[in-house]
């Protein structure tokens, strides 16, 4: 079922205002927008995870316990070090954000505040 356009307008209006107001929270969900991965660990973290593998298999055919367990543990390695995201990267868009949502004074009502004042006429029928 699609959205009515009055729906529309007010999720859009929501997310504007979770950007500008919630900067912290949007770049721990839903990261920075722009930000290119980090190939080379991403490279790094396969290689080791397919080394990982290979010792893996190697230690099981041999029954050698601890190369397998070495495998095991190159393989998980690997995966941390493909997934991780880089610290360079995230660092530095954080500050801009917070600076720009905190320059803005804000009049009125909080966003909430409209919200629940939209639901109240809402429920009233007045919209």
């Amino acid at each position: 079922m699609p959205l009515s356009e009055q729906e529309q307008r007010l999720l859009e209006e929501m997310e504007r205002n979770l950007y500008r107001n919630d900067a912290d929270f949007v770049h721990a969900v839903g990261g920075v927008r722009g930000r290119r991965p980090n190939y080379r660990a991403i490279v790094l973290g396969v290689l080791l995870a397919v080394a990982g593998v290979g010792a893996l298999i190697v230690g099981v055919a041999t029954q050698i316990l601890i190369v397998g367990i070495l495998g095991f543990a190159l393989m998980f390695a690997g995966v941390l070090v493909a997934i991780t995201p880089s610290k360079r990267g995230a660092a530095a868009p954080a500050p801009n954000e917070q600076s720009s949502g905190a320059a803005k004074p804000r009049s009125g009502s909080g966003f909430m505040d409209r919200m629940n004042e939209r639901w109240d006429r809402r429920q009233d029928g007045h919209e």
